[in-house]
């Protein structure tokens, strides 16, 4: 159980860490500022596509029978859509949390139960984390940019940070056993996150004149490929 809560809150403290280094503001000219902050959302498109390709989508697929992979992936991908599709109607901050949250409550939720069943929780805490602190990041931005205050936007991220042991225990009392339910959920988050990376993280990552942030993709899909050999 201490594992466990260690973990979750590992992935998702890095949601504050990352609007707190957001908030350092114009400590280099602003075209390196603008590069570093492109090549940021593209470790992000490297890191989330790392969770789908090494774990998500293998374990998830590995549960379910071909049918149920293609109904778990099909449903998490119209729901995204979805979603994205309700939350541009709105202006409110408090959308935008909710469209960073959505895809780190299920996956937390499916790490609780895989460290009750003594599956690779660490490997599955790093690439949350990974992906949370570039999203942290760039959250922190749009959300300062749309007038929320420091304070504010800080003490939501660290809420947000809770969530983690919060549904990390959830997937870890009540989860763990139930395999086809944590295939679907895994199925369902890796569609919702490839869905958000095509539309929304990695086009975000291109900078006219500059090739260098695509390598941010490479290394972020590099790490995870790298925990999960070290996981064979």
């Amino acid at each position: 159980m201490e594992e466990m809560l260690w973990m979750s809150l590992l992935a998702g403290v890095a949601i504050p860490v990352g609007g707190i280094l957001a908030s350092v503001e114009r400590i280099r000219p602003d075209w390196l500022e603008s590069e570093v902050r492109h090549s940021i959302i593209a470790f992000a498109s490297g890191a989330l596509l790392s969770a789908v390709a090494l774990v998500l989508i293998p374990d998830g697929t590995s549960k379910l029978s071909i049918t149920e992979s293609v109904i778990a992936f099909v449903a998490g991908g119209a729901f995204f859509y979805m979603l994205k599709r309700l939350l541009s109607r709105s202006t409110s901050s408090v959308s935008q949390l909710i469209a960073m949250l959505s895809d780190y409550i299920p996956e937390v939720i499916a790490l609780g139960a895989t460290v009750a069943s003594g599956g690779p929780g660490l490997v599955i805490a790093v690439i949350i984390a990974l992906q949370n602190l570039p999203e942290g990041f760039n959250a922190y931005r749009e959300l300062k940019e749309n007038g929320m205050c420091k304070k504010r936007i800080l003490f939501w991220f660290s809420v947000a940070a809770l969530f983690g042991p919060v549904f990390g225990g959830l997937g870890y009392w009540f989860l763990s056993g139930h395999d086809t339910v944590l295939g679907y959920l895994s199925v369902f988050a890796a569609a919702g996150i490839l869905y958000l990376v095509i539309d929304d993280v990695a086009p975000d990552a291109k900078l006219e004149n500059a090739d260098a942030p695509a390598l941010g993709a490479v290394l972020g899909f590099l790490l995870g490929m790298i925990g999960y050999l070290m996981e064979r």
